[in-house]
Protein backbone atom coordinates (compact mmCIF):
# COMPACT_ATOMS: atom_id res chain seq x y z
CA UNK A 1 0.00 0.00 0.00
CA UNK A 2 1.90 3.42 -1.10
CA UNK A 3 0.48 6.61 0.36
CA UNK A 4 1.19 8.86 -2.43
CA UNK A 5 -2.36 9.38 -3.47
CA UNK A 6 -2.04 7.71 -6.73
CA UNK A 7 -0.97 4.11 -5.99
CA UNK A 8 -3.68 3.04 -3.43
CA UNK A 9 -5.63 -0.35 -4.21
CA UNK A 10 -9.35 0.51 -4.73
CA UNK A 11 -10.82 1.28 -1.30
CA UNK A 12 -14.15 0.95 -2.49
CA UNK A 13 -13.81 -2.44 -2.94
CA UNK A 14 -12.46 -2.84 0.96
CA UNK A 15 -14.73 -4.66 2.60
CA UNK A 16 -15.49 -4.04 6.51
CA UNK A 17 -13.92 -6.02 8.53
CA UNK A 18 -16.51 -8.64 10.51
CA UNK A 19 -14.55 -9.59 13.53
CA UNK A 20 -15.70 -6.54 15.73
CA UNK A 21 -19.04 -5.11 17.18
CA UNK A 22 -21.55 -3.48 15.08
CA UNK A 23 -24.51 -2.11 16.10
CA UNK A 24 -27.78 -3.27 14.03
CA UNK A 25 -30.18 -1.32 16.13
CA UNK A 26 -31.46 0.86 18.37
CA UNK A 27 -32.54 -0.87 21.66
CA UNK A 28 -36.09 1.23 22.55
CA UNK A 29 -36.86 -0.43 18.49
CA UNK A 30 -36.50 -3.64 19.94
CA UNK A 31 -40.04 -4.20 21.78
CA UNK A 32 -40.49 -7.00 24.39
CA UNK A 33 -41.54 -10.26 22.73
CA UNK A 34 -40.80 -8.62 19.30
CA UNK A 35 -38.49 -9.50 16.25
CA UNK A 36 -36.73 -6.62 14.51
CA UNK A 37 -35.07 -7.18 10.91
CA UNK A 38 -31.92 -6.01 10.04
CA UNK A 39 -28.80 -6.44 7.75
CA UNK A 40 -25.02 -6.76 7.69
CA UNK A 41 -23.14 -6.48 4.79
CA UNK A 42 -26.35 -8.47 2.69
CA UNK A 43 -26.92 -10.89 5.26
CA UNK A 44 -30.10 -10.74 6.37
CA UNK A 45 -30.69 -10.89 10.34
CA UNK A 46 -33.26 -10.85 12.99
CA UNK A 47 -33.02 -9.43 16.05
CA UNK A 48 -35.26 -10.82 18.95
CA UNK A 49 -36.17 -9.89 22.16
CA UNK A 50 -37.98 -12.25 24.86
CA UNK A 51 -40.22 -11.34 27.52
CA UNK A 52 -37.70 -11.32 29.78
CA UNK A 53 -35.89 -8.74 28.23
CA UNK A 54 -32.91 -10.48 26.43
CA UNK A 55 -32.00 -10.01 23.15
CA UNK A 56 -31.08 -12.32 20.31
CA UNK A 57 -29.97 -12.37 16.63
CA UNK A 58 -30.10 -15.41 14.19
CA UNK A 59 -29.98 -15.47 10.26
CA UNK A 60 -33.52 -14.20 9.28
CA UNK A 61 -34.03 -17.35 6.88
CA UNK A 62 -35.91 -20.15 8.08
CA UNK A 63 -33.97 -23.34 7.03
CA UNK A 64 -37.08 -24.96 5.48
CA UNK A 65 -38.24 -22.27 2.75
CA UNK A 66 -35.74 -19.55 3.18
CA UNK A 67 -38.93 -17.70 4.89
CA UNK A 68 -38.18 -14.26 6.39
CA UNK A 69 -37.97 -15.46 10.18
CA UNK A 70 -38.67 -11.93 11.18
CA UNK A 71 -42.19 -12.45 9.93
CA UNK A 72 -42.97 -15.52 12.45
CA UNK A 73 -43.52 -14.99 15.84
CA UNK A 74 -42.02 -15.25 19.34
CA UNK A 75 -43.24 -17.32 21.91
CA UNK A 76 -40.90 -17.52 24.84
CA UNK A 77 -37.48 -17.70 23.89
CA UNK A 78 -38.47 -19.89 20.44
CA UNK A 79 -38.63 -18.33 17.55
CA UNK A 80 -41.60 -19.49 14.99
CA UNK A 81 -41.11 -19.25 11.20
CA UNK A 82 -44.33 -17.86 10.06
CA UNK A 83 -44.72 -19.87 6.81
CA UNK A 84 -44.89 -23.27 8.52
CA UNK A 85 -44.00 -22.64 12.70
CA UNK A 86 -40.97 -24.25 12.50
CA UNK A 87 -39.09 -23.17 15.75
CA UNK A 88 -35.62 -22.20 16.75
CA UNK A 89 -34.21 -21.63 19.87
CA UNK A 90 -31.30 -19.09 20.92
CA UNK A 91 -28.34 -20.52 19.46
CA UNK A 92 -30.34 -21.10 16.05
CA UNK A 93 -31.46 -24.77 16.70
CA UNK A 94 -34.50 -26.52 15.20
CA UNK A 95 -36.14 -27.79 17.87
CA UNK A 96 -39.64 -28.43 16.62
CA UNK A 97 -41.76 -28.93 13.48
CA UNK A 98 -45.51 -28.71 15.06
CA UNK A 99 -46.94 -30.83 12.08
CA UNK A 100 -44.50 -33.92 12.68
CA UNK A 101 -45.59 -36.72 14.79
CA UNK A 102 -45.78 -37.29 18.24
CA UNK A 103 -42.31 -38.00 18.98
CA UNK A 104 -41.45 -38.40 16.12
CA UNK A 105 -37.39 -37.02 15.12
CA UNK A 106 -36.52 -33.90 13.47
CA UNK A 107 -34.79 -35.59 10.26
CA UNK A 108 -30.79 -35.10 10.15
CA UNK A 109 -31.20 -33.13 6.88
CA UNK A 110 -33.14 -30.17 8.78
CA UNK A 111 -30.29 -27.64 9.21
CA UNK A 112 -30.31 -25.04 11.84
CA UNK A 113 -29.84 -20.85 10.97
CA UNK A 114 -27.17 -19.41 11.87
CA UNK A 115 -26.71 -17.57 15.19
CA UNK A 116 -25.24 -14.38 15.91
CA UNK A 117 -23.28 -13.10 19.13
CA UNK A 118 -25.73 -10.17 20.64
CA UNK A 119 -24.65 -8.08 23.25
CA UNK A 120 -26.59 -4.66 24.17
CA UNK A 121 -24.90 -1.70 25.42
CA UNK A 122 -25.22 2.15 25.40
CA UNK A 123 -28.98 2.00 24.36
CA UNK A 124 -27.45 -0.06 20.58
CA UNK A 125 -27.85 -3.94 20.33
CA UNK A 126 -24.43 -4.84 18.88
CA UNK A 127 -23.72 -8.07 16.68
CA UNK A 128 -20.96 -9.72 15.87
CA UNK A 129 -20.74 -11.32 12.37
CA UNK A 130 -17.15 -12.55 12.18
CA UNK A 131 -15.79 -15.69 13.82
CA UNK A 132 -17.91 -16.46 16.75
CA UNK A 133 -14.88 -18.22 18.27
CA UNK A 134 -13.42 -14.85 18.67
CA UNK A 135 -16.68 -13.00 19.90
CA UNK A 136 -15.26 -13.45 23.33
CA UNK A 137 -11.85 -11.87 23.33
CA UNK A 138 -13.06 -9.07 21.34
CA UNK A 139 -14.15 -5.59 23.55
CA UNK A 140 -16.87 -3.74 22.60
CA UNK A 141 -16.10 -0.22 22.56
CA UNK A 142 -15.79 1.87 25.73
CA UNK A 143 -17.43 5.06 26.24
CA UNK A 144 -16.36 6.25 29.85
CA UNK A 145 -18.89 9.73 29.12
CA UNK A 146 -21.80 7.67 28.04
CA UNK A 147 -21.69 6.15 31.78
CA UNK A 148 -21.04 9.41 33.53
CA UNK A 149 -24.20 11.16 35.49
CA UNK A 150 -21.66 13.95 33.50
CA UNK A 151 -22.62 13.34 30.46
CA UNK A 152 -26.05 13.77 28.34
CA UNK A 153 -26.55 11.12 24.72
CA UNK A 154 -28.26 12.10 21.97
CA UNK A 155 -29.06 9.47 19.66
CA UNK A 156 -29.00 9.64 15.49
CA UNK A 157 -29.53 7.08 13.52
CA UNK A 158 -29.33 7.19 9.19
CA UNK A 159 -29.43 5.41 6.48
CA UNK A 160 -26.94 6.57 4.08
CA UNK A 161 -26.25 5.57 0.23
CA UNK A 162 -22.10 5.28 0.23
CA UNK A 163 -19.78 3.07 1.05
CA UNK A 164 -18.48 3.27 4.68
CA UNK A 165 -15.46 4.13 4.43
CA UNK A 166 -16.88 7.77 2.65
CA UNK A 167 -18.08 8.05 6.01
CA UNK A 168 -14.66 7.78 7.81
CA UNK A 169 -12.61 9.90 5.32
CA UNK A 170 -15.76 12.97 5.64
CA UNK A 171 -15.48 13.03 9.84
CA UNK A 172 -11.68 13.02 9.38
CA UNK A 173 -10.97 15.82 7.24
CA UNK A 174 -12.17 18.76 8.54
CA UNK A 175 -10.93 20.63 5.84
CA UNK A 176 -14.41 20.06 4.39
CA UNK A 177 -15.88 22.87 6.45
CA UNK A 178 -16.35 25.22 3.74
CA UNK A 179 -19.43 22.56 3.08
CA UNK A 180 -21.32 24.28 5.80
CA UNK A 181 -20.06 27.56 5.82
CA UNK A 182 -23.74 28.55 6.23
CA UNK A 183 -23.79 26.93 9.68
CA UNK A 184 -20.07 27.14 10.97
CA UNK A 185 -19.39 30.84 9.79
CA UNK A 186 -16.02 32.09 9.73
CA UNK A 187 -15.15 29.14 12.20
CA UNK A 188 -12.19 27.21 10.50
CA UNK A 189 -10.51 24.16 12.40
CA UNK A 190 -6.91 24.32 11.51
CA UNK A 191 -4.60 21.38 11.63
CA UNK A 192 -2.02 21.03 14.78
CA UNK A 193 -0.80 17.42 14.70
CA UNK A 194 -1.56 13.90 13.61
CA UNK A 195 -0.52 10.54 14.08
CA UNK A 196 -1.44 7.04 13.29
CA UNK A 197 -0.57 3.26 14.33
CA UNK A 198 -1.83 0.17 12.41
CA UNK A 199 -5.11 0.35 13.18
CA UNK A 200 -5.74 3.69 14.40
CA UNK A 201 -5.51 7.82 12.94
CA UNK A 202 -6.11 11.04 15.03
CA UNK A 203 -5.86 14.38 14.05
CA UNK A 204 -5.91 17.62 16.20
CA UNK A 205 -7.48 20.60 15.56
CA UNK A 206 -7.94 24.20 16.92
CA UNK A 207 -10.82 26.73 16.13
CA UNK A 208 -10.12 29.96 14.58
CA UNK A 209 -12.66 32.40 13.30
CA UNK A 210 -15.90 34.40 14.84
CA UNK A 211 -19.04 33.81 14.71
CA UNK A 212 -21.34 30.70 13.87
CA UNK A 213 -24.55 29.05 14.74
CA UNK A 214 -25.87 29.09 18.18
CA UNK A 215 -26.34 25.08 17.75
CA UNK A 216 -22.26 24.85 17.27
CA UNK A 217 -21.94 27.25 20.65
CA UNK A 218 -24.48 25.62 22.55
CA UNK A 219 -22.87 22.20 21.80
CA UNK A 220 -19.84 23.38 24.29
CA UNK A 221 -22.46 25.25 26.19
CA UNK A 222 -20.74 28.61 25.32
CA UNK A 223 -19.60 31.05 23.46
CA UNK A 224 -21.33 33.66 23.86
CA UNK A 225 -19.21 36.62 25.21
CA UNK A 226 -16.11 34.80 25.36
CA UNK A 227 -12.74 36.42 23.80
CA UNK A 228 -11.48 35.30 20.54
CA UNK A 229 -8.26 34.19 22.22
CA UNK A 230 -10.36 31.95 24.16
CA UNK A 231 -11.84 30.39 21.05
CA UNK A 232 -8.43 29.99 19.73
CA UNK A 233 -7.57 27.28 22.40
CA UNK A 234 -10.61 25.11 21.56
CA UNK A 235 -9.41 21.98 20.76
CA UNK A 236 -10.79 18.62 18.51
CA UNK A 237 -9.80 15.80 18.52
CA UNK A 238 -10.91 13.02 15.62
CA UNK A 239 -10.24 9.54 15.81
CA UNK A 240 -10.35 6.11 14.05
CA UNK A 241 -9.70 2.94 16.29
CA UNK A 242 -10.54 0.83 13.45
CA UNK A 243 -13.81 0.07 12.76
CA UNK A 244 -14.94 3.14 15.07
CA UNK A 245 -14.98 6.92 15.05
CA UNK A 246 -14.45 9.87 17.65
CA UNK A 247 -14.88 13.21 17.92
CA UNK A 248 -14.35 14.77 21.01
CA UNK A 249 -14.17 18.67 21.31
CA UNK A 250 -12.83 20.29 24.36
CA UNK A 251 -12.86 24.08 25.94
CA UNK A 252 -10.89 26.41 26.34
CA UNK A 253 -7.82 25.50 28.30
CA UNK A 254 -9.65 22.33 29.83
CA UNK A 255 -8.80 18.58 29.63
CA UNK A 256 -12.44 17.53 29.81
CA UNK A 257 -14.34 16.78 26.81
CA UNK A 258 -17.25 19.25 26.77
CA UNK A 259 -18.74 16.70 23.47
CA UNK A 260 -17.88 12.89 22.57
CA UNK A 261 -19.09 12.24 18.91
CA UNK A 262 -18.82 7.91 18.63
CA UNK A 263 -19.76 6.69 15.28
CA UNK A 264 -19.71 3.32 13.28
CA UNK A 265 -20.62 2.87 10.00
CA UNK A 266 -22.99 -0.60 9.21
CA UNK A 267 -22.74 -1.71 5.86
CA UNK A 268 -26.12 -2.68 4.44
CA UNK A 269 -25.92 -4.28 1.47
CA UNK A 270 -23.20 -6.88 0.28
CA UNK A 271 -21.98 -4.77 -2.01
CA UNK A 272 -21.09 -2.32 0.80
CA UNK A 273 -22.49 0.77 -1.30
CA UNK A 274 -24.54 1.27 1.65
CA UNK A 275 -24.43 1.64 5.08
CA UNK A 276 -26.31 2.73 8.50
CA UNK A 277 -24.41 5.14 10.38
CA UNK A 278 -25.15 5.76 14.29
CA UNK A 279 -23.80 8.07 16.61
CA UNK A 280 -24.05 8.61 19.82
CA UNK A 281 -23.68 12.62 20.76
CA UNK A 282 -22.09 12.87 24.78
CA UNK A 283 -22.50 16.44 25.50
CA UNK A 284 -21.06 17.43 29.19
CA UNK A 285 -24.27 18.75 31.42
CA UNK A 286 -23.30 22.60 32.27
CA UNK A 287 -23.39 23.98 35.43
CA UNK A 288 -26.58 26.01 35.37
CA UNK A 289 -29.69 23.16 36.06
CA UNK A 290 -32.02 22.70 32.80
CA UNK A 291 -29.74 24.42 30.25
CA UNK A 292 -28.92 21.61 28.55
CA UNK A 293 -32.81 20.52 28.18
CA UNK A 294 -33.87 24.10 26.80
CA UNK A 295 -31.25 23.93 24.52
CA UNK A 296 -31.25 20.11 22.99
CA UNK A 297 -33.62 20.74 20.25
CA UNK A 298 -31.45 23.52 19.02
CA UNK A 299 -28.47 21.29 19.08
CA UNK A 300 -30.50 18.60 17.51
CA UNK A 301 -31.34 20.84 14.52
CA UNK A 302 -27.62 22.02 14.18
CA UNK A 303 -26.24 18.31 14.29
CA UNK A 304 -29.01 17.03 12.20
CA UNK A 305 -28.45 19.86 9.44
CA UNK A 306 -24.76 19.66 9.45
CA UNK A 307 -25.03 15.82 8.86
CA UNK A 308 -27.18 16.45 5.96
CA UNK A 309 -24.87 18.40 4.00
CA UNK A 310 -22.22 15.71 4.81
CA UNK A 311 -24.77 12.99 3.24
CA UNK A 312 -25.05 14.88 0.54
CA UNK A 313 -21.40 14.89 -0.22
CA UNK A 314 -20.45 11.64 0.56
CA UNK A 315 -23.74 10.13 -1.42
CA UNK A 316 -22.56 12.14 -4.16
CA UNK A 317 -19.08 10.73 -4.22
CA UNK A 318 -20.83 7.46 -3.97
CA UNK A 319 -22.52 8.00 -7.79
CA UNK A 320 -19.13 9.74 -9.36
CA UNK A 321 -17.71 6.67 -8.31
CA UNK A 322 -20.40 4.17 -9.83
CA UNK A 323 -20.54 6.12 -12.65
CA UNK A 324 -16.61 6.20 -13.19
CA UNK A 325 -16.22 2.54 -12.28
CA UNK A 326 -13.39 3.27 -10.08
CA UNK A 327 -11.73 5.65 -7.22
CA UNK A 328 -11.02 9.07 -8.91
CA UNK A 329 -10.43 10.92 -5.65
CA UNK A 330 -6.98 12.60 -5.61
CA UNK A 331 -6.39 12.81 -2.21
CA UNK A 332 -3.27 14.67 -1.04
CA UNK A 333 -3.99 15.21 3.10
CA UNK A 334 -1.51 13.47 5.36
CA UNK A 335 -4.20 12.37 7.68
CA UNK A 336 -6.86 11.33 4.95
CA UNK A 337 -3.64 9.47 3.19
CA UNK A 338 -2.78 7.41 6.58
CA UNK A 339 -6.80 6.96 6.90
CA UNK A 340 -6.81 5.55 3.83
CA UNK A 341 -3.74 2.85 4.55
CA UNK A 342 -5.99 2.31 7.76
CA UNK A 343 -8.84 1.55 6.07
CA UNK A 344 -7.38 -1.22 3.16
CA UNK A 345 -4.97 -2.74 5.42
CA UNK A 346 -7.76 -3.40 8.13
CA UNK A 347 -10.59 -4.17 5.81
CA UNK A 348 -10.87 -7.44 3.67
CA UNK A 349 -11.54 -7.97 0.46
CA UNK A 350 -14.75 -7.66 -1.29
CA UNK A 351 -14.81 -11.84 -2.22
CA UNK A 352 -13.80 -12.50 1.91
CA UNK A 353 -16.93 -10.11 2.43
CA UNK A 354 -19.11 -11.73 0.20
CA UNK A 355 -18.87 -15.39 0.58
CA UNK A 356 -17.03 -15.64 4.24
CA UNK A 357 -17.98 -12.69 6.33
CA UNK A 358 -13.96 -12.23 6.68
CA UNK A 359 -13.08 -14.97 8.56
CA UNK A 360 -11.03 -18.22 7.13
CA UNK A 361 -12.86 -20.50 9.38
CA UNK A 362 -16.48 -19.06 8.57
CA UNK A 363 -17.36 -21.45 6.05
CA UNK A 364 -16.41 -24.43 7.75
CA UNK A 365 -18.27 -23.53 10.87
CA UNK A 366 -21.40 -22.71 9.27
CA UNK A 367 -21.56 -25.92 7.54
CA UNK A 368 -21.22 -27.35 10.49
CA UNK A 369 -23.73 -25.49 12.14
CA UNK A 370 -26.19 -26.35 9.27
CA UNK A 371 -25.28 -29.98 9.25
Amino acid sequence: MHLNGSTFNDLRQVGIHPNFWYPVARSVNVKSGKLFATQFAGEPIVIARTAQGAVFALEDRCAHRQMPLHLGVLEDERLKCGYHGWCYGAGGRLDRIPYLTEGGKIPPEARRVRSYPCREQYGLIFIFAGATAMAEDVPLPNLPEFQSAEYSTMYFSREVGCHYTFMHENLMDMNHQFLHRRLMGGIQPVLLSHRAGDDWVEAEYKFEGGKQHPGADLLVMGGKGERQTDRDYELMTVRTDYPYQNLVVYRSHSTIPTIRLWAAYVPIDDEQRRNRSFGLLMIRRPKVPGLLMLARPLIRYFAQSVFYQDRLAVEAEQRAYDSQGADWNHEVSPVLLELRRVLAERGISRHEATTQHGSPELPKRVAEARQ
